[in-house]
């Protein structure tokens, strides 16, 4: 969740200008910093995509009001596209548009009280589609939403669809205006806007034989529907108010996997790509074999877990074949959820194998916070670790996966910070990026 976003959606609407670019339009027309960016062309800017929609001209008129109250009008000529050199205090979005939605299987829904206000904050908002690469609903957009996001051609753009009936949508999403998204998306489609498609997949419910459908109907958007993701329903043991819903184990992961690739097949012979992936969850709770990096035709929705194992492996032995004499005494732990685990153990063990003085030990860290239903290394709090990792051999350092930690800071879920915690534990603690190189690396020291 993008927490410095969300943030701004109690903040009063400014273009306050924060940064001048030295040397740029800005700098040379002697704009300050703390001036204020009223209009483009006698039009009112409410958020980034205006902003850059109505800067790529070769002649504009931009109205400043000055920190001493002065309202200036600069004519300005330039190249098209050129970028003015101008940064805002709020990105120029005035709000967020939030989330109108009581979804089943929401995760904000079934968080405890005491976290970071930020993390209950739910976005639907298109800019931030753009922009962040966040999901969205469309169930807040009328025609003039989607007439703006066509004007402005903002693209690509990530839709939450999760099933095209619309009565089951409906019901899905507990919102009467959640109805209709095949036909909100077929007039993107005809905007050429690009798309990506999201399912959270319920057993019982939007499986079988209504995935089926809802990929058939998906089938006639593409080209400008790039891919589909479908990712399991993650339930935490705070749903006592919500909906009872089933989720996934090893032999309906295996059915829905047996079904998923008889639709690739079709999808690749009819559209030339695979067009819908599943999320490595699914091929962990069902011991199938992960897809080679090759059928992930580019890792289109690394964002949803598909295919980051299988793209950090592939990078994990690349790394490996530079780096054949290794002698340096090392004893390092690494810390991860349950999916993860194996995986990562056997990644471990391998450079053990290979460098005879490097010690690895992996732990498991149960989710006691959200409940044992979560297993993704994301969602695991210092909490927890803190209880599950005392008294054992940690070594010189602990490597975590920085998905742990807030994206712009180093802190927890749990409002627990990096610091905080590595001085709990008396060790050193190192954040991982999620791919092969950093992991390698950060397990021999480099």
């Amino acid at each position: 969740m993008k927490d410095d976003i969300m943030e701004l959606s109690k903040q009063k609407f400014s273009n306050i200008i924060t940064k001048i670019t030295e040397g740029s339009i800005a700098d040379e027309l002697e704009i300050e910093k703390g001036d204020i960016l009223l209009s483009i062309n006698s039009q009112s800017v409410e958020d980034i995509i205006e902003y850059q929609y109505l800067i790529a001209d070769e002649y504009i008129e931009l109205e400043i009001q000055t920190k001493d109250g002065e309202i200036v009008i600069y004519e300005i000529e330039k190249d098209i596209d050129e970028d003015l050199g101008i940064e805002f205090e709020n990105p120029i979005i005035n709000s967020v548009q939030t989330c109108r939605n009581k979804c089943m299987f929401c995760f904000i829904d079934q968080l405890p009280k005491g976290l970071r206000k930020t993390l209950y904050i739910k976005d639907d908002d298109s800019r931030l589609s753009f922009l962040q690469g966040n999901f969205i609903t469309m169930t807040n957009m009328g025609k003039k939403e989607i007439d703006k996001m066509i004007k402005y051609h903002i693209s690509p753009v990530n839709i939450s669809v999760h099933t095209t009936d619309s009565e089951l949508r409906i019901k899905m999403l507990s919102n009467k205006n959640a109805g209709g998204i095949l036909e909100k998306m077929k007039k993107l489609k005809k905007a050429n806007i690009t798309m990506n498609a999201q399912i959270v997949l319920i057993p019982n419910v939007n499986d079988k034989k209504n995935l089926e459908k809802t990929l058939y109907d998906l089938e006639k958007l593409h080209p400008q529907l790039q891919s589909i993701a479908i990712v399991p329903i993650g339930i935490t043991k705070y749903r006592q108010r919500l909906a009872k819903v089933d989720i996934f184990n090893t032999e309906t992961a295996r059915d829905l996997i047996l079904q998923v690739q008889e639709f690739q097949h079709k999808f690749l012979k009819n559209l030339g790509t695979r067009f819908v992936f599943l999320s490595d969850e699914f091929y962990v709770m069902s011991g199938v074999k992960r897809p080679s990096y090759k059928e992930y035709e580019g890792f289109k929705q690394l964002e949803n877990g598909v295919g980051l194992m299988t793209k950090q492996e592939y990078e994990y032995n690349k790394e490996l074949k530079k780096i054949n004499t290794y002698n340096r005494k090392r004893n390092v732990s690494i810390a991860t959820g349950e999916s993860a685990f194996e995986y990562i153990k056997h990644l471990s063990d391998n450079m053990m194998r290979k460098y005879d003085s490097l010690n690895v030990n992996v732990y498991k860290i149960e989710n006691d916070f959200f409940g044992r239903t979560i297993t993704v290394a994301g969602l695991i709090t210092a909490t927890d670790m803190i209880k599950q990792l005392k008294g054992k051999d940690l070594g010189e350092e602990l490597i975590i996966p920085k998905t742990m930690l807030k994206s712009d800071e180093d802190i927890f879920l749990d409002s627990i910070t990096l610091d905080e915690f590595a001085q709990t534990m008396n060790i050193k603690v190192k954040p991982s990026e999620i791919d092969g190189h950093s992991f390698v690396k950060n397990i021999l020291g480099i």
